[in-house]
C-alpha cells in the first residue's frame, strides 16, 4: 500500500530538483509528442469527440488562453487541458505502459500543453521569454516517470478504481512546476490530487462501457491543472 506522505515528498523533490540529462529521453519524448498530437488531430474526425470540445459557455473569451491544436478554440488552461486530453485519448491509440497498473502516460500532455501555452502567453504579454519546447519535453519525461513508477507496484483496477488517478497526480505535479510553484505549492497540489482519490472504473467494463472511457483521462489531467492553479 502507498504511504502517500512519503510519495508526495519524493515526487515533489523529483519534479523540482532532478535534472534530466539523457539525450535519449528527450528524443523519445519528442517522438511521443508528435505521436500524441497525431492521435489527437485524428480524433477531430469523430463528431462524438468534437461535440465535447470548446468552452463551457459558448463565446467565452480568455485573455492569454491556451490554444487547442487543430481547432479555433482558445480556452482557460483547465478547460483546454480537458479538450486536449479528450482528443488525445479518444481513439485509444496513444502510448501505453503496462505494469501492475496500466495506463497511457501521454495523457498528461493535455495538462502540460495547456499550461505551457498559457504560461508562455502570459510571459510574452509581460515582455518576458516564453517557455521552450525543451521545457515541455522535460515535463513530459517527468510526468511519464511519475505515472510509470506509480504503476509498477500499485494496481488500482484490482480494487475497482480507474488508472487515470495516476494521470491526475502526475499532471498536478508538473503543472504546478510549470506555473512557477515551489515545494509547498507542489506538495499542496499533489496532496489534493491524492485526496480526490479515483473514479470507479465501471465505465471500462461491459455492460457499462460508454464514452466516458474516452474522456476520463482528459478529465483527470484537467483536474490536475485545476489543483495546480489553486
Amino acid at each position: 500500500m502507498l504511504k502517500t506522505d512519503h510519495v508526495i515528498e519524493e515526487i515533489t523533490d523529483y519534479v523540482l530538483e532532478k535534472e534530466i540529462t539523457s539525450s535519449e529521453a528527450y528524443t523519445t519524448a519528442g517522438h511521443v509528442l508528435l505521436d500524441t498530437l497525431g492521435c489527437g488531430i485524428l480524433a477531430l474526425r469523430y463528431p462524438e469527440c468534437t461535440k465535447l470540445l470548446g468552452p463551457i459557455v459558448p463565446g467565452t473569451i480568455v485573455p492569454n488562453g491556451s490554444k487547442v491544436p487543430g481547432t479555433s478554440y482558445v480556452l482557460d488552461p483547465v478547460k483546454a487541458a480537458f479538450n486536449i486530453g479528450c482528443m488525445i485519448r479518444w481513439l485509444d491509440y496513444n502510448d501505453t505502459w503496462l505494469a501492475a497498473e496500466w495506463g497511457h502516460p501521454s495523457d498528461n500532455l493535455g495538462g502540460i500543453l495547456a499550461v505551457a501555452d498559457y504560461v508562455s502567453r502570459v510571459r510574452l504579454s509581460e515582455g518576458k521569454e516564453p517557455l521552450t519546447v525543451r521545457d515541455v519535453l522535460e515535463m513530459m519525461i517527468k510526468a511519464h516517470e511519475i505515472q510509470g513508477v506509480l504503476a509498477l507496484e500499485n494496481s488500482l483496477n484490482r480494487v475497482g478504481l480507474d488508472h487515470v488517478l495516476f494521470v491526475k497526480v502526475a499532471t498536478a505535479a508538473v503543472a504546478a512546476k510549470l506555473l512557477g510553484g515551489g515545494r509547498e505549492e507542489i506538495i499542496n497540489a499533489l496532496s489534493n490530487a491524492w485526496i480526490d482519490n479515483a473514479a470507479l472504473r465501471t465505465y471500462r467494463h461491459s455492460p457499462n462501457t460508454g464514452s466516458r472511457k474516452s474522456w476520463a483521462a482528459g478529465d483527470a489531467t484537467s483536474r490536475g491543472v485545476h489543483l495546480a492553479l489553486m
